[in-house]
């Protein structure tokens, strides 16, 4: 017997000598990374507050740029026709997830993949846009953070009716092929009609048409400009506040970096609250969770933002009752 109590011992001691190298050797071996594409239209230096809202947004879970998360950011320098090629490029890099940064940006990624979980950071109507089947269960590889709230446009042209006493006419800009615009426009509209308002809508096809835009606004006697979410304004900002203050027309943006460069006033959703929170939607995906499963999120955080400076060089007073409300006055 004892032969066979050593052959077995031995067979025990070979086991657990094979166990033990196994086990050091899957410790030596590098955990896999996460590898996500961040993919926006504009240039990456137009919304760095953005970005750095998503990097602390993934660092409040536990995730550090360089080194457990890989970001691949993709910049179409604010040419659309761009994005397709760089949708293609993520997927040659595997990434996990694509965060995407707006209707025309989520519709390049969509055409790429039908498998790759994609997470919107912002998007004006996700159902009407036709990226999800319903805001609770979106049913495909699409799912993120909406920015649609129709309050939003009456409070922007109400706002405008209280700082312009006199307002008669509002100049709504906004570009018609972007993905959204109609449902804006038709938000807006109806707003102006109720506080009794003429509206001229005027179409910015591309960068090149805002100062025609402007020129129109002014001799289609308009006391005002309101600004509609559109893929090709926000890398033109400054470009907006020059032609406003130069047209000595009050203009109301849907974004407050519109007024850090410069612009009058904004109010609307908090985009750098949406970058933040789509951090939340990256880690439950890598995690395991199926964005089919994963409901949309509306807005919750609004900002009224207000530039004094610019108000006086147009020559207009803000009235105190405003801004008590804001939640930033620049002077």
């Amino acid at each position: 017997m004892r032969p066979l109590r050593k052959a077995a011992l031995g067979s025990i001691l070979f086991a657990g000598a094979v166990l033990a190298v196994a086990v050091i050797v899957e410790a030596q071996q590098p955990k896999k990374v996460p590898r996500i594409g961040y993919l926006e239209t504009t240039p990456s230096s137009t919304n760095s507050a953005r970005h750095e809202a998503f990097r602390q947004g993934l660092r409040d879970l536990g995730y550090v740029e360089g080194k457990n998360i890989v970001i691949e950011w993709r910049f179409a320098e604010g040419k659309s026709d761009r994005l397709p090629a760089l949708a293609a490029e993520l997927l040659r890099l595997k990434v996990e997830v694509i965060v995407t940064t707006g209707p025309t940006v989520t519709r390049a990624a969509k055409e790429a993949t039908v498998t790759i979980p994609i997470v919107m950071a912002v998007d004006t109507d996700p159902v009407g846009n036709g990226f999800v089947a319903s805001l609770a269960r979106p049913g495909g590889n699409i799912t993120g953070l909406s920015a649609l709230s129709p309050e939003i446009n009456g409070k922007q042209v109400e706002l405008l009716k209280e700082i312009v006493p006199t307002l008669a006419r509002i100049a709504i800009f906004g570009t018609s092929t972007d993905p959204g615009n109609t449902q804006l426009l038709k938000e807006t509209e109806l707003a102006a009609r109720a506080f009794g308002l003429q509206f001229q809508f005027l179409d910015v096809p591309s960068i090149k048409d805002v100062e025609t835009a402007f020129r129109a606004a002014s001799k289609g006697s308009a006391n005002a400009v309101l600004v509609l979410n559109s893929s090709i304004f926000a890398s033109q900002r400054t470009q907006f506040a020059n032609l406003a203050v130069g047209s000595r027309l009050p203009a109301m943006y849907y974004r407050r970096e519109y007024v850090e460069d410069g612009g009058l006033m904004s109010y609307g959703v908090s985009y750098t609250d949406l970058d933040r929170r789509a951090a939340t939607y990256v880690d439950k995906i890598l995690k395991g969770a199926n964005p089919a499963d994963l409901p949309v999120e509306q807005p919750t955080k609004f900002e009224l933002v207000i530039n004094l400076k610019a108000a006086k060089q147009i020559g207009l007073t803000i009235p105190p009752s405003v801004l008590a409300r804001a939640d930033r006055v620049i002077r």
